[in-house]
């Protein structure tokens, strides 16, 4: 598939566009947004994680099934079953025999996994009476595989906002995540660093060492070679120690010293710095492939597992297929594995003579993203081999008895008993616990799912986009936390919490896409056909001439070109041309002497527009055409106007931020002119440097950076709304706002996802002036009348869960009529006629909402006949909940769980309205709890007769530098008068994308108020004009999760533990509060002996103990002869009682249980 000369002339753009609209530039920047929406419609966001997830339903799980097809008995190899073809279904329940169909709403409500079933085409043997026969069967199912939501074998895939709101589902809802057992569950996206690249590096003892990973289909293994006092040694799992460089490029055919040394460089510098290790290898005796062979035959670990030694013996097995594994070996012709590892070493001498050319872990180049597809097609590998091993076991456990049952079928051994669920509930199990432990491939990882929070929309979109790190969060490195240069525009540069994980854990920037894995042979023959002279032809001597460069396609070396600009520029043609992947990247590294050429998955890449000397290639007439639907994102990189960049290929690339940039030169000098001829692309948007959750906030490019990330990680605590459906859903925990408000000064990201639909916040009348001394460090003051029109009111919804159990003897729960009189009745005032609840009651605390019986025996034999009331105890449920708050019973759901037994689902509502304590924010960071409630009356007021509805205190703006929020309050303002919804997209001004403060000051003097946003305000206690002008407009303030009622918590008595006696701790098990050891030496430096005496003994464990005053241990009080007695003595005739906190008698009893006497001296007080 050469390229033709065609293809080559064609892409020069001037042949099929007419000239004369490609004169008329863009009129103005503002016009390329529409390509983000466009973007966003088929990439970006939850699309990588749908795609890769696509790649293995439709590819993957096909070559896993393909490279194990077949499977035969060890005692009789002429029977076997092989697998022929395999696809996933639809996802459905079995229910009796009868496969239903399932959406996944219906999961969530129930408690059931979203699945569907895996079909495979099976050919087999099976036998009875010594005859054997072939036969195929179709549509066999071995397990069941969980459905990603929004994939392309799910059933809300392709579907409008009608039919998804007839399954129930938020047509705004991303998809991504998988619903395990009626919990909502994300893979997160896991980083690593980039298998098969050479990464040069040094340890802790300034060793220079090169490392591989290698991965292929078949294995995994590490490689490296390390310098260690001017020796190079390589490290490789399978041998017992190091080993001499040389002696292992001598047991791979290279005998000549002289090759070894012309492959590594002709330079006296590099061949001075080989000697000492060509030396040692003479020093070993080491001269032939032979004698190499042999010194490595006995550093081999002896293993008790793997194939057994070959004929050929195990060290050259190792050299073949474990070392640099990805490098391939035909025909034992070990030539390409000589040259990699001259590569390597080249560079570590070049790393050893100048430090820079060290490779740097965290440069996001050289890390790799693993996305859900990929950590699912390693599962399910693991889980078929497991299979199909399981399956061999039983089949040859069979066929090894003599007097076998005449029928036989290899097919039901696939899925007998347990096994059937090899598959399945493997896969469920690791979804639901996120804990990977597969030991084929060395992969022991915890976490790797999460619970998908539903507390704001926000939150949800945030956590499918978050990246999840490769190492703890406790190692103290600053290296991965710093924020990277090579970043921009691939991850957020806000989005990060603070903490221990603070820079570890990141989250992708808005129009970031993460590759899946291409075909490479394709390629290869390309780059041949380009002129890329082979690694078979070169000679050592040739390896490394200065005029020409190195191809490396995805690590492997493919070999020479000697015009690699050239070589370059014309793949990136084809690519543009459509002929190769748009994903391909090509990179020159000019210290380095190499091409590299990359096609593998999980690179983060970004489109950009490809500009011809500094003049885009996007036209006026192209947008035209993108807003009347004529044109697609996907015609825009198939008529190569725009192209992906990865972070490697941005290094060769000169990116403007704006046309405006590449195009008017600031002064017509030559610096400026040469830039503009230099400039290759231009920046779609600047803002889609930030991700969604950094998208929210206003201005941030006024703000100081830490604020953003505050907000960042306050965004998502925000209550608001959830999703279209969040009334039908049954969820353990639900905030939910009111009145919901859309912000007044928006911005671009805001309506990309839709966060104006579903917001979550208030426009809120804001006054920056101190008030009262109330808002003191960060307080705010409230209006009441604001919050009796329903400011900053929530909803919380809590799921309580009772069960109706079945037993093993075949008793059962019942749910019993209340009792309407008695002294129970008031207690169960709220329960219908069939013992529950009914919706719509108002519960209390300690009310009954299931009066419930449970069957006194549940464990001895079946029982038959019914059983009479005596054999029940009453189980009843209480409602534990806040004194004097009134919540409501909202709904009840009866369900059946997987056991079949009755579940019963109860959501209760609360609706709270804000008090003193609870915390609120704005979109700057800027956190607050209310401090106080007044009157309107006392309230200050504009002439306008307006009053605000929040008094912040002016201290929180100079120290915090948020110049973000001043410009919103004027913006919003500005918006309020005019009647337009004003922007404040990130960088945005130049392009339209954000109202500058000029015009917004404009806006606001042709509506009569100050330009500055200043008003007179009158005092509401005195009714005269304050003294100042006071800067008051509208922000959008965000109600946070925090609040009193749930946190307020304090005991006198109460519930202590068992063993310590000591009072119980947390707010759930009303526990005491801790006078702790920080606590105890306060008091102490203060000297309130009484007061510490009270607090650590008599307030928390005291205890009255009998001591022996003979031998100083303890003794106890008998009762029957009223009298106190030593053990140890065995008389009670010199005994003290005295006071001592329990758990201090527990340590001495401890104490002598390990041999240890402790005795008491008492001194008369």
């Amino acid at each position: 598939m050469g390229p033709d000369q065609e293809d080559l002339d064609l892409t020069n753009d001037d042949n099929f566009i007419d000239k004369e609209k490609l004169s008329a530039p863009i009129k103005s920047t503002a016009d390329k947004f529409q390509l983000v929406p466009e973007f966003l419609k088929v990439r970006g966001l939850v699309k990588q994680h749908l795609d890769s997830f696509n790649y293995f339903i439709n590819v993957g799980i096909k070559k896993i099934v393909h490279a194990n097809c077949r499977i035969a008995s060890v005692t009789d190899p002429s029977i076997y079953l092989r697998f022929k073809n395999v696809r996933v279904g639809e996802p459905s329940i079995m229910n009796i025999n009868i496969s239903e169909e399932i959406n996944p709403h219906m999961c969530r409500l129930a408690d059931m996994t979203y699945a569907a079933p895996i079909y495979v085409n099976i050919e087999y043997v099976h036998g009875s009476h010594g005859k054997k026969a072939t036969s195929v069967k179709n549509d066999f199912i071995i397990g069941r595989m969980p459905i990603m939501l929004r994939s392309c074998r799910c059933v809300l895939h392709g579907k409008d906002e009608e039919e998804l709101a007839r399954l129930g589902e938020c047509p705004l809802d991303p998809g991504g995540y998988f619903v395990i057992k009626g919990t909502e569950k994300v893979l997160l996206i896991q980083e690593q660093l980039s298998k098969n690249r050479i990464i040069i590096d040094s340890d802790k003892k300034g060793n220079i060492n090169a490392s591989v990973t290698s991965s292929t289909e078949m294995t995994k293994s590490k490689t490296v070679i390390q310098m260690e006092k001017e020796k190079i040694y390589l490290f490789l799992h399978q041998f017992v120690k190091k080993i001499p460089i040389v002696i292992v490029l001598k047991a791979m055919g290279m005998e000549s010293d002289q090759e070894i040394v012309q492959m590594v460089g002709r330079d006296p510098r590099f061949s001075a710095s080989l000697l000492p290790s060509i030396e040692e290898c003479v020093s070993e005796g080491v001269n032939t492939q032979k004698q190499a062979l042999d010194y490595l035959e006995a550093k081999v670990k002896k293993t008790s597992y793997g194939p057994p030694p070959e004929k050929d013996g195990r060290a050259l097995y190792i050299l073949r297929d474990l070392f640099l594994a990805h490098v391939p070996v035909r025909d034992n012709n070990f030539r390409q594995k000589c040259f990699y590892v001259g590569v390597m070493l080249r560079r570590m001498i070049e790393a050893m003579l100048n430090k820079d050319s060290m490779d740097d872990k965290d440069y996001v180049g050289n890390k790799r993203l693993e996305l859900s597809g990929q950590l699912m097609s390693l599962l399910f590998e693991d889980l078929f081999k497991t299979m199909l091993s399981e399956a061999i076991k039983k089949v040859d456990a069979i066929l090894s008895k003599p007097s076998r049952a005449s029928r036989f079928d290899f097919s039901q051994y696939l899925t007998t008993g347990d096994s059937q669920n090899t598959i399945s509930v493997g896969l469920e199990r690791t979804l639901s616990t996120g804990n990977f432990d597969i030991k084929r491939f060395r992969m022991h990882r915890k976490g790797m799912t999460q619970v998908l929070t539903r507390l704001s929309f926000i939150g949800s979109l945030g956590f499918i986009t978050k990246i999840s790190p490769q190492f703890e969060k406790s190692r103290k490195v600053s290296g991965p936390r710093s924020l990277q240069p090579s970043q921009w525009g691939m991850l957020c540069p806000c989005d990060t919490p603070e903490g221990e994980s603070c820079g570890l854990v990141k989250n992708l920037a808005l129009m970031t896409h993460v590759t899946t894995d291409e075909e490479e042979g394709p390629l290869v023959a390309m780059c041949y056909k380009l002129g890329v002279t082979d690694l078979e032809v070169l000679s050592a001597e040739e390896l490394h001439t200065p005029d020409s460069f190195l191809v490396i396609l995805n690590g492997l070396i493919l070999g020479k070109h000697r015009r690699p600009q050239y070589f370059a520029n014309s793949l990136r043609r084809l690519r543009r041309a459509g002929k190769i992947g748009e994903f391909v990247s090509v990179f020159t590294n000019e210290k380095q002497h190499c091409v590299y050429v990359a096609s593998d998955g999980g690179r983060v890449c970004r489109p950009l527009v490809i500009a011809d000397k500094g003049i885009s290639r996007v036209k006026q007439h192209h947008m035209k055409e993108l807003q009347d639907g004529v044109r697609t994102f996907d015609d825009f990189i198939r008529d190569g106007l725009i192209e992906y960049l990865d972070v490697n290929e941005e290094n060769n690339a000169l990116i403007a931020l704006y046309e405006s940039e590449a195009t008017t030169e600031l002064d017509e000098g030559a610096e400026a002119a040469k830039i503009k001829a230099d400039t290759t692309h231009i920046e779609i948007e600047p803002f889609t440097i930030l991700g969604v959750v950094a998208g929210l906030i206003p201005y941030p490019h006024h703000n100081q950076s830490p604020r953003n990330t505050y907000q960042c990680a306050m965004g998502k605590q925000a209550m608001g709304n959830i999703a279209y459906n969040q009334l039908n859903r049954m969820d353990t925990l639900l905030y939910l706002l009111v009145y919901p408000q859309r912000p007044l000064l928006t911005t671009r990201t805001i309506e990309l996802v839709g966060y104006d639909k579903l917001g979550a916040g208030q426009n809120a009348t804001v006054a920056v002036m101190s008030n009262s001394g109330y808002d003191i460090e960060d307080a705010i003051v409230m209006n009441k009348s604001s919050l009796d029109r329903g400011f900053g009111r929530c909803i919380v919804m809590k799921k309580i869960v009772a069960t109706c159990q079945k037993y093993e003897n075949g008793t059962v729960d019942r749910i019993l009529m209340p009792q309407r009189t008695g002294p129970d009745a008031e207690k169960m005032q709220i329960l219908d006629d069939d013992g529950i609840a009914s919706p719509g009651e108002i519960i209390r605390p300690n009310d009954v909402y299931i009066y419930k019986q449970i069957p006194v025996c549940t464990t001895r034999d079946k029982i038959t006949s019914p059983l009479s009331d005596s054999q029940y105890r009453p189980a009843r449920e209480f409602f534990k909940g806040p004194e004097g708050e009134t919540q409501v019973v909202d709904r009840v759901a009866l369900c059946s769980d997987k056991s079949g037994s009755l579940c019963i689902k109860y959501i209760i509502r609360h609706t709270r309205r804000p008090e003193l304590g609870d915390k609120f924010s704005s979109r700057h960071g800027q956190k607050g709890v209310c401090g106080t409630i007044i009157q309107q009356e006392d309230f200050p007021f504009s002439e306008l007769g307006i009053c605000p509805d929040l008094i912040m205190n002016p201290h929180g703006f100079p120290s915090r530098m948020t110049v973000g929020k001043m410009i919103e309050l004027l913006g919003s303002k500005a918006g309020v008068s005019c009647g337009r919804f004003h922007y404040g997209s990130a960088f945005g001004e130049r392009s339209g994308h954000a109202d500058k403060v000029e015009t917004i000051s404009k806006t606001l003097v042709d509506k009569g108020f100050s330009y500055s946003g200043k008003d007179l305000l009158y005092s509401g206690l005195s009714g005269e004009p304050l003294e100042a002008y006071i800067f008051m407009g509208p922000i959008y303030y965000q109600k946070l999760k925090h609040m009193v009622l749930d946190k307020m918590h304090a005991r006198g008595s109460g519930p202590r533990v068992m063993m310590t006696r000591q009072p119980t701790e947390g707010k759930s098990k009303n526990g005491g509060l801790r006078v702790g050891e920080m606590e105890r030496d306060c008091l102490i430096a203060y000297g309130a002996s009484m007061l510490i005496y009270e607090r650590l003994m008599i307030s928390s464990d005291p205890f009255e103990v009998q001591v022996c005053r003979a031998c100083g241990l303890l003794g106890y009080y008998n009762y029957k002869l009223k009298k106190a007695v030593c053990s140890t003595c065995k008389n009670g005739d010199n005994i003290a009682t005295m006071k001592l906190p329990y758990a201090c008698k527990l340590l001495f009893q401890e104490l002598q249980s390990m041999n240890v006497v402790p005795r008491l001296k008492l001194v008369e007080a």
